[in-house]
């Protein structure tokens, strides 16, 4: 029996997070194991009087890709999925792994490659999604293998990712809306604001957002949303951070990452686990070692480390700073084919002082 929550998630999706119209485009792409979410949308965007592209990708296709493809195979963006980007009024990207992440070494260098690619890619649905001619949203069909590195059954996997989507409520838009007002307030409070201060255990870190913009993540950008952030100013960042928190990145945990930035860059990187991957990844382009992303992570249903980020990153009372990339809309200037969001939980003795203000005090906004 169809899980009757899939279909409430495409409802979401289409008519809020995406919130198509009459005649619009939606390229809809997911891996084999999406495909009941897929469907569900496609027959949604119909409802709504759109016009639904899929692009399903065979099972095991990336792996087999990286595995087996020449270099200019794995560089290579597939040109209907290109076009759509470039071309489409809206777009809906479904992660749902089909075999768990950590299954056999992948060489290291050509998943490099496929970021790079990807990097391409993701400029322009950013800068699409920054002059507002592409609607974008990135969210996650709950799979066996996403479940992979969770600390408790696929069933309650599933449910913690459902109730997140806030599909348990009696009316999950008017719980997005609610919601979205709620995290305006801050945002309003936040808006003009200069210096962040950071201070925990092995951690003290400051930066200027001054000039940048918060932005609210509803549920549109990621499904689920349950944030708000900005770009810091690129060379502003000073001083260390321990991320408490585990990051996975490509199959490989990084746990207990400690980072000392000096003008901006990281100019210093331990690992208590992970290293290699953490140094390869700061070295992947000059853009990735510096700061592209600081957020508040917000969403009361995740209370605690799923190990999956499009969780971890939303997970309330606490924050995230990517490396890499940054998100145009908020000011940011900074370019990578990396963005990776890397999660510090504010619960255990943490401050966040806004224009020396304590905004936060272990997780708990204080204004």
């Amino acid at each position: 029996m169809a899980d009757p929550r899939i279909e409430r998630m495409a409802s979401v999706l289409v008519r809020y997070s995406l919130n198509i119209q009459p005649g619009e485009r939606l390229g809809i792409r997911g891996g084999w194991g999406a495909y009941p979410l897929l469907e569900a949308v496609a027959r949604e965007t119909i409802r709504a009087g759109g016009h639904p592209e899929c692009f399903l990708q065979p099972q095991h296709w990336q792996e087999f890709v990286l595995r087996q493809g020449a270099d200019e195979q794995i560089r290579r963006v597939p040109s209907g999925w290109s076009q759509a980007v470039a071309e489409f009024e809206t777009i809906l990207d479904i992660q749902a792994q089909d075999i768990p992440e950590s299954q056999g070494a992948i060489d290291p260098q050509k998943s490099v490659l496929l970021r790079q690619a990807q990097g391409e890619l993701l400029q322009t649905i950013i800068r699409r999604t920054n002059d507002h001619t592409l609607r974008w949203t990135l969210t996650l069909f709950p799979t066996q293998a996403c479940a992979h590195n969770a600390p408790f059954s696929f069933q309650d996997f599933e449910d913690q990712f459902y109730q997140a989507c806030f599909l348990e409520e009696t009316d999950p838009v008017a719980s997005w809306q609610r919601f979205s007002q709620q995290q305006e307030r801050s945002i309003s409070w936040l808006a003009g604001k200069r210096s962040v201060h950071i201070k925990g255990q092995d951690t003290d870190l400051t930066f200027s957002i001054q000039g940048r913009k918060f932005l609210n993540e509803d549920g549109h950008f990621n499904f689920p949303g349950g944030e708000f952030f900005t770009s810091p100013l690129e060379h502003s960042v000073n001083g260390t951070i321990l991320y408490n928190l585990p990051s996975h990145y490509g199959g490989e945990e990084v746990s207990q990452a400690w980072l000392h930035f000096v003008d901006g860059r990281v100019v210093e990187a331990q690992a208590q686990r992970g290293q290699a991957l953490l140094e390869r990844m700061l070295n992947l382009d000059e853009g990735a070692r510096y700061l592209g992303e600081f957020a508040f992570g917000t969403n009361p249903f995740v209370q605690q480390s799923l190990r999956h980020i499009l969780f971890d990153e939303k997970m309330e009372k606490t924050i995230h700073l990517a490396l890499g990339a940054s998100i145009p809309p908020t000011g940011g200037q900074n370019q990578s084919a990396l963005h990776w969001d890397m999660v510090y939980d504010l619960r255990a003795g943490s401050e966040v002082y806004i224009d020396d203000v304590l905004f936060c005090k272990d997780g708990n906004f204080t204004l």
